[in-house]
Order: C-alpha cells, then sequence, then structure tokens
C-alpha cells in the first residue's frame, strides 16, 4: 500500500514540478527503485527493446497489455517493462480487460 501512494505522490509531483516542461514530462522516466514509469509506449520500448511494454495502474498495481480495454486508458498509471513490473510486485490483469 505504501509503495503505491509513493508511486503516485512522485509520478503527480514529476509532472506538475513548475521546472518541468510539458515536452520533458514526456520523454523523461520517472524512477521508482528498480521500476521506471515512462508517459509515452515509444519511451518504454527504447528503455526495454527486448520486453514487452504494458501499462501499469499506478493506484492498483495491475497492469494491461496492448489490445486490452484498459491499455493507456487509466486514470493513473504509467507505460512501463513487463519484467520490471513483475520484479516489482505488479501484475497482470485477471480478467483480460
Amino acid at each position: 500500500m505504501f509503495r503505491r501512494v509513493l508511486i503516485t505522490l512522485l509520478t503527480a509531483a514529476f509532472c506538475l514540478s513548475p521546472t518541468t516542461s510539458f515536452a520533458r514530462s514526456h520523454k523523461a522516466p520517472v524512477s521508482t527503485g528498480a521500476l521506471q514509469l515512462f508517459s509515452t509506449e515509444s519511451a518504454a520500448q527504447a528503455h526495454c527493446p527486448s520486453d514487452t511494454v504494458v501499462w501499469l495502474n499506478t493506484n492498483s498495481g495491475i497492469y494491461h497489455e496492448k489490445g486490452m480495454r484498459w491499455y493507456g486508458r487509466t486514470k493513473s498509471g504509467a507505460y512501463v517493462c513487463k519484467k520490471e513490473a513483475d520484479a516489482a510486485g505488479d501484475r497482470d490483469t485477471r480478467n483480460g480487460q
């Protein structure tokens, strides 16, 4: 629970920082330990070219793969590498959405 709150706060602080320009916030990753969050799919793919990019709901810790209903569409989330998300304790959706 604490980790989820910390990720949400770090993401919000990064996006709302007055020194962060709009262009920079969409290119630079937010690092939360071993897990790096990206605002674009292409930035995440460049970080992990041999891994699958997934959309992580940062509030729930559940990730969605491309083609699923909630991929890139949850209120709080970021693109991440699947292996890094698994290592951080996040999990795949159980209902296929």
